[in-house]
């Protein structure tokens, strides 16, 4: 089984030797794919390193910051390329933990996507403040209302795709290209039939550099919401018609284990 995990960086010199380290010694299987915007930090050079010494390490150098959605289908793009199984998205300033990424994995053998998520039981974050975490949930409310996502955390980037499930998405109808990127992938996951999966993760405040959430961002994403609700309401998404009870059961939340 080859597991693949994306992350994209821009400017994570401070995180990235310590996430790898870490993400390596989860599985023996998975390889990682670090999608650098040119980072002026030289993230990208410490990866190339990385890479030069340790064959499951793999860069992939872009020419500036060119956003969070187009770094993904890089990385898609590559892992598919390469065979992958099980494709894995995460931050690179450990606010999605590593430790979680064994459940991650064991979880996708009986889901097609699977949520690290911090609104289902066990779950829950650490070290955000007020505004933050009013933030994610708002944007959560306002996704789920307009577009009927079944997910408790649809803007979570902590994810495990089967490779049927990227083989199947036309990535150039995916038109969002930050944040919101993620709920339009899980618009077209569900919409699609796939089934979802959540299991509890401990959401942590970056560590070490800045976040890359804007006002601008959150605008982009509000636009987007309203767009695919527009879209939801002339029809279904894209070419693929869901069966509507596929649709109803297509996320069914996993709990069972706790945050250790």
């Amino acid at each position: 089984m080859k597991v693949m995990v994306i992350v994209p960086t821009y400017n994570e010199r401070d995180n990235i030797d310590s996430l790898l380290t870490q993400l390596l010694e989860c599985d023996n299987h998975l390889h990682i794919v670090v999608v650098d915007d040119n980072s002026p930090d030289g993230t990208g050079d410490m990866v190339d390193q990385w890479a030069s010494r340790e064959q499951r390490v793999h860069a992939i150098h872009r020419a500036g910051k060119l956003g969070l959605g187009t770094a993904y289908i890089a990385g898609f793009t590559y892992a598919l390329a390469n065979n992958a199984e099980y494709i894995l998205t995460m931050d690179a300033d450990f606010s999605h933990h590593p430790r979680f990424v064994p459940n991650m994995i064991r979880t996708a053998h009986n889901a097609d996507v699977v949520i690290g998520s911090r609104y289902v039981h066990g779950g829950g974050t650490l070290n955000c403040s007020f505004q933050r975490k009013l933030l994610s949930r708002g944007a959560n409310l306002f996704a789920k209302t307009l577009l009927g996502l079944q997910a408790r955390d649809c803007t979570a980037g902590f994810r495990c795709y089967s490779s049927d499930v990227l083989h199947s998405i036309d990535f150039e109808s995916i038109r969002s290209n930050g944040y919101s990127y993620l709920v339009e992938m899980l618009y077209a996951v569900q919409t699609s039939g796939y089934r979802v999966a959540e299991i509890p993760i401990l959401f942590e405040d970056r560590r070490f550099g800045t976040s890359k959430i804007s006002s601008a961002e959150i605008g982009r994403a509000v636009e987007t919401v309203i767009r695919l609700f527009k879209k939801r309401i002339a029809g279904p998404f894209g070419s693929k018609r869901a069966d509507p009870a596929a649709v109803r059961k297509a996320t069914s939340v996993h709990s069972s284990s706790n945050i250790e």
